[in-house]
């Protein structure tokens, strides 16, 4: 019974010990700094020893202007615990009184602790780079790697030459440590792709590049051929990338999987040319059968996206001669689902493409690579208009792989099948919890159609206008490109003036973009800049447009003031980093 009192007594305690500590950071997030100090000294006495009471307490003297009793307290806890880092709450709390020699003293005093055990160094930077002393912490690192040599802060050091704004010897400092210390590299990647990103006018860029240039000049160590192509991917320089990757391989030719990664970013970047390039390199330079049939696939799809008709049947014995080639295996997986796909969504012949997938399936495929038969298993009853066929299988793919990002593909595609379906109310529900998936794709592809299903439902309540566009939105997956231009303009004709209109021009200038009607579809998306400046779609209207004259066009001048019209007027555009981008390398702030 004793034991049990006992128990419940400290169950009780650390109760209220608790809800204390949530009361304290109430009232000290709140600003009543009053009320948050009385709860630290309370929580203080309680525990003496914690360091968070007690700094907390502290700052609570200080903005209350009280230092007398915080120089009180600090020296107090100083005598009792002898650690360095005090010494700089002693100086700071000068520093707030305006007393500058007398904390430049303290934070002196804090470095020399460091001189005399190096070993200070962890609470004494942390307190200096806490308070915003950066300078301090950076002669904290650099003092104590000067006395014991073993110790290795590049990465904190080079973290605070960026702080300060000396990238140079940011630069230096982490490529240094990326070299000594590989392991670190990725991280020091990311705070590289962090600077990258917020280039304003490409001086970073230039500079690290340059750094790049001079050591794989100097050093003949692919590391530094690795780091360099890394650089130009970040730069979307493809090209560039390539040449790098091609001399690691000749160097070191035991592996072409990291240049056929590359070939899929030029892909996904649209540069067709460089892709294609990188992968009859890798088709000339290895007997990998998995690798073969990797670069295969890719030139296979990149050949089917271009295609006009009169090209069917040439790529049909093309996907024929590889299949033969290759044969049927679990390896050649994706080519099998390239043939099946082609021969429903060009070729017409759904019959044929189920039959491709049924007989894939019956290999020896692990868990993902069934999922992907049945994706496209489920594609092939979707375009055939056997909704519930194609709604079963992409649930099954949800409950295979729960989470994963093949399941939440499957899950926004089950959500277009209600929309193609008609049955708007159960696709909004499903586009709305997909707004928030962990792809980016899949979360901005459901956000744009839920704004869809959302406005145009309360702009009409019938839903008269949406089930034409989702009609016309359904001939377009089935292939039927111009059954769906007409679709759409039909659309324009019934309900011009309507909520509906800006996204069916948008629609009508993609497809007619696709079908290599550039000029029309310019027209497409000028409407919606003029006529429904306002509303959503304008940024992407104006984004391409820009593509079209950058890439389709060439003509870099009409590009350049579209790009600018994103930056000023589209802050919060999903397009506004890469036109900014664009807009710099057409104004000619690139040194290519």
């Amino acid at each position: 019974m004793k034991y049990l009192i006992l128990h419940i007594s400290l169950f009780f305690s650390l109760i209220c010990f608790s809800q204390n500590e949530q009361l304290a950071q109430y009232y000290y997030d709140k600003g009543d700094f009053e009320k948050a100090k009385i709860s630290y000294e309370e929580l203080l006495k309680d525990i003496p020893q914690n360091t968070q009471y007690f700094l907390r307490t502290i700052d609570c003297y200080q903005q209350l202007q009280q230092y007398d009793v915080a120089e009180k307290a600090i020296q107090a806890r100083l005598d009792k615990y002898k650690q360095g880092n005090l010494l700089i709450e002693l100086g700071y709390n000068y520093q707030l009184q305006k007393k500058e020699e007398q904390a430049k003293m303290y934070y002196e005093q804090a470095l020399d602790r460091i001189q005399k055990n190096a070993n200070e160094i962890y609470g004494v930077s942390y307190s200096f780079d806490k308070k915003g002393l950066l300078e301090y912490a950076l002669r904290a690192f650099q003092l104590a790697v000067t006395i014991q040599p073993n110790f290795s802060f590049n990465y904190q050091i080079g973290m605070l030459y960026g702080q300060l704004g000396d990238l140079d010897k940011m630069i230096t400092t982490f490529l240094d440590e990326a070299f000594a210390t590989p392991q670190n590299s990725i991280l020091i990647q990311n705070q590289f792709a962090r600077y990258l990103s917020d280039d304003s006018d490409n001086s970073f860029s230039e500079s690290l590049r340059k750094a790049l240039i001079l050591r794989v000049q100097k050093n003949q160590d692919i590391f530094w051929n690795h780091y360099l192509s890394w650089f130009y991917v970040q730069q979307k320089e493809f090209g560039k990338a390539f040449i790098q990757e091609k001399a690691i391989y000749k160097r070191n030719p035991e592996s072409l999987s990291g240049i056929i990664d590359l070939a899929h970013l030029a892909i996904e970047a649209e540069e067709d040319e460089t892709a294609q390039e990188i992968l009859e390199f890798v088709i000339a330079n290895t007997m990998d059968l998995e690798l073969l049939v990797q670069a295969n696939t890719y030139l296979i799809q990149m050949k089917i996206e271009k295609a006009k008709e009169a090209d069917y049947v040439n790529i049909d014995k093309e996907l024929e001669a590889l299949l033969a080639q290759y044969e049927i295996a679990p390896f050649t997986l994706s080519l099998q689902l390239i043939q099946a796909h082609f021969v429903t969504f060009n070729l017409k012949k759904p019959e044929i493409g189920k039959a491709i997938i049924k007989k894939a399936l019956e290999l020896q495929l692990n868990e993902y690579e069934k999922a992907k038969a049945k994706m496209e298993l489920a594609d092939i009853f979707l375009y055939e208009e056997k909704f519930n066929q194609a709604l079963l299988y992409y649930s099954q793919i949800e409950m295979d792989l729960k989470n994963d990002v093949v399941a939440h593909e499957a899950s926004l595609k089950a959500a277009k099948t209600s929309y193609f379906k008609g049955d708007f109310a159960w696709a909004l529900k499903q586009f709305k919890e997909l707004k928030s998936a962990s792809t980016q794709l899949v979360a901005n592809d459901a956000l744009a159609y839920f704004l869809l299903i959302n406005d145009n439902t309360v702009a009409d309540s019938t839903q008269t206008a949406l089930k034409q566009f989702a009609k016309g939105d359904y001939l377009l997956y089935q292939n039927r490109n111009q059954e769906a231009i007409s679709q759409f303009e039909l659309v324009l004709n019934n309900f011009k003036g309507d909520e509906i209109e800006a996204v069916t021009l948008l629609r009508l200038g993609k497809v007619q973009e696709k079908l290599g009607d550039f000029t029309l579809a310019l027209s497409q998306y000028q409407k919606i800049v003029t006529q429904h400046s306002d509303g959503i779609y304008t940024d992407e209207a104006l984004f391409f447009s820009a593509e079209i004259y950058s890439k389709k066009l060439n003509d870099p001048e009409k590009a350049k003031p579209l790009y600018e019209k994103i930056l000023f007027n589209h802050e919060d555009s999903i397009y506004f980093v890469e036109a900014r981008k664009k807009f710099r390398e057409l104004r000619g702030d690139k040194n290519l």
